[in-house]
This record gives structure tokens, sequence and C-alpha cells, in this order.
């Protein structure tokens, strides 16, 4: 799909509406259950792609034309993502899922073909993700998940940009909430499309700056101003870390954060982050100091001379100082404690087109024991990866 859209009948929020109304407002294909089970070979679990708080998503083939289920090896691939039916996300976020997905069209959100519905079954199907989650890519070893090039995690990170700039525009002024790594898909080519829309929010309308709701999202990706209630904010001592997560969880439930689209910009300065540093945004495997990776990783973006602290040693030789100082000054904007001093995303659009070279093929070189260089397989040489459709783990 080459081009962005809105639908129509597009209505924000699914409590606005019934049930009934938004399935129909959808533009998407219903499938039965029994079509789903043929399509997945009876949700076989050698066809699992991924599991996360959902449930579990399999592969599965349809008909490129009528979406019938086809046989396996045949036709479209697909993945069908089945709702556990002890799944704490339950229904509802799959109704925002067919909601924001059913109605909105861009090249860099992942493609929602069809829905099911049928007693207590709820199921997604989606176009198919070739390379898998972006998650796996950084962080996962193994020969199937060899390092991303410093250009292809540009490419990563401008495509994401790209879908988030169009959830904030005036045609959708739709607030993601959830912006991490394991919700950004890559295809064949590692364009990047965003996918699990089950805490998306409609944004502030008419004169209003944010949108209060209960505190939702991932542990490391959540900007301090939703956090934060009352003058309770979610800078933790590493040493009282496990109590007070615990009275911020209480407070949180208790008390509305306030939320907007530069609470987005936030989470996408740690995903950049995450991209050049080739850390996790909370790994407590890591010293006390460096569990959190924007707390340890802020003292140096600034610095030409101490960024390279930061930087992903699997990358050395990939990049220019400059190309790399200029990331870390656009993640560290992003990451302002203050919102008002974070860019949009349309401006961060702009930074990053500036930084890729889409005519630019890097391959990834490292010193062998006797000091000649020797090429490393990256991510461009891998078999194509098992692929999931943005599992999300809370």
């Amino acid at each position: 799909m080459s081009s962005s859209k809105v639908s129509p009948s597009f209505s924000l929020t699914p409590s606005l509406g019934s049930e009934g109304e938004i399935l129909q407002a959808s533009n998407l294909k219903s499938f039965t259950f029994a079509d789903l089970k043929l399509a997945t070979r009876n949700f076989r679990p050698d066809s699992v792609l991924g599991e996360g708080g959902f449930g579990s998503v399999f592969k599965g083939w349809v008909d490129e034309e009528t979406l019938a289920a086809s046989k396996p090896g045949t036709g479209m691939v697909i993945a069908v993502k089945k709702l556990n039916h002890e799944s704490c996300q339950g229904h509802r976020e799959w109704m925002a899922e067919v909601n924001y997905l059913g109605q909105l069209y861009h090249p860099n959100l992942v493609k929602l073909l069809g829905y099911c519905l049928e007693d207590e079954q709820r199921l997604l199907a989606y176009e198919f993700m070739l390379r898998g989650s972006l998650e796996n890519h950084l962080f996962r070893r193994g020969s199937y998940f060899q390092p991303l090039s410093w250009n292809l995690r540009l490419k990563a990170a401008l495509g994401s940009a790209k879908g988030l700039a169009f959830l904030h525009g005036p045609e959708a002024r739709v607030i993601y909430r959830d912006f991490k790594t394991s919700n950004i898909l890559l295809d064949a080519n590692y364009n990047a499309k965003l996918s699990g829309f089950g805490l998306a929010k409609d944004g502030p309308t008419g004169d209003k700056s944010h949108v209060s709701t209960r505190v939702m999202g991932t542990s490391g990706y959540a900007a301090p101003e939703y956090l934060a209630t009352g003058n309770f904010h979610c800078h933790l001592g590493i040493s009282e870390f496990c109590v007070r997560v615990w009275l911020l969880l209480i407070l949180l439930w208790c008390n509305p954060g306030h939320l907007t689209a530069k609470s987005d910009v936030y989470s996408f300065g740690v995903v950049l982050l995450e991209m050049i540093s080739g850390r996790r945004a909370v790994d407590r495997s890591r010293l006390p100091r460096e569990i959190s990776l924007v707390e340890w990783a802020k003292p140096y973006l600034a610095n030409k001379r101490k960024v390279f602290r930061v930087l992903d040693t699997r990358l050395e030789g990939q990049y220019t100082i400059d190309a790399a100082h200029k990331a870390a000054l656009l993640a560290l904007r992003c990451l302002s404690t203050e919102p008002k001093y974070r860019p949009t995303m349309n401006q961060v659009v702009k930074l990053l087109e500036e930084l890729y070279d889409p005519n630019e093929i890097t391959p990834a070189h490292t010193k062998s024991p006797n000091g000649t260089r020797t090429r490393r397989r990256s991510s461009e040489d891998a078999p194509p990866a098992k692929s999931a459709t943005g599992a999300r783990v809370h």
C-alpha cells in the first residue's frame, strides 16, 4: 500500500460506538472460526509464530483474492492472532485493534485483513511479516537473528517514525501508547510497520491539551509525565526499586495519567536508544546503575567523545562519527523530561531522512584475532526468520 488514508466512517474510541457498529464500519473480512481453523491447520503447535499477553500467533494460508482458507504452501501467508481465554488483555483490546487497524491505512502500519468473533472466540488475521519483530533482531542471539546493520536500524527507525507521524497527524489523531521494539514488525525488505493497537487512544480535541487515562504500557518506555501522579514520579532509586514500584502501581491505578502525542515521542526516543546501543530499555541482568537504559545512557549522548560508550560495539565501522552523534542527539531530544522540548514526529522523520541512505548497503565487519579484517554475517545474510504480529508483554 503506497498511500495513507483514514476510512470516512472512522470513529476513534471503541466506547463511542456499539460493537456491531465498529465491526460493520471496519472494512475487514469477517472470518468464521472454521475458516481460520482450516487456514492454520487446526492451530497446530508447529504453526506458532509467537506468543504474548494477547495469546498465540499462528501461520496460515488464504486465497489472495477471496481470503478463503487454502492449502498450506499455496496462496497468501497470513498471521492469525488467537485470544487466550485467560488473557488479561481481553475483548476490549481486541475491539480497539479492529477499530483502529480496520480503518487506518498506511505503509508503516501492519495491515489487518479480518477478524473472527464467534461465541467466545476472538481472532485477528494480519498480513504476514517475514522478518518478525525488531526486538528479535536487536536482542536475540543465534544464526537466525544476526545483528542488524547500522543502515537497516536507521531504516527501521525511519519507517516506524513515519507510522507514528501518520497516527499523530490531523487525519487520524491517535496516540499509540505502546511503542516498543516488539510492536515494530519488519517485512521481507526490512520495512518497519507498527502493530499492536490494543492500547491506542484517540488524541485530545478542541482546546484540550491531553487525554486523562489509566496508565498502561510497558516498563521502560512510558514518558515520565504520563507516569506521574501528583508529586510522585517514576524516577526510582534502584535500592528501593521493588517497594516503590508497587506503590507506583497502586497510585497509578487510582489516578489517571496525562497522555499526549509527546508521550509517544518519548517512547520513540527509548526505542531509538535501544537501536543504537543494542541494549534493552530495562535489563535487570546488568549492574544496578545500568538497569535503566535511559538513566545510564543520557549523560553520554550529548558528548561526541563519550557517545561511543553507548553505541553497540557490533556496529563498529558502519557509521560516521557525525551520523552517530546526530542519532544520539535525536534520541536525547525525544527523551527530554519536559514534553515541550521534544520534537514532533514529523520533525523526527525529517532528521532521520537526513541520516538514512536508502542506496547504501553496509556490510558488518569485525577484526579477526590476527588483526585482519573479516566480514561478519549481518541480518541481510540471515535466512527468513519466524514472525509474530507484535506480541505485547506488560
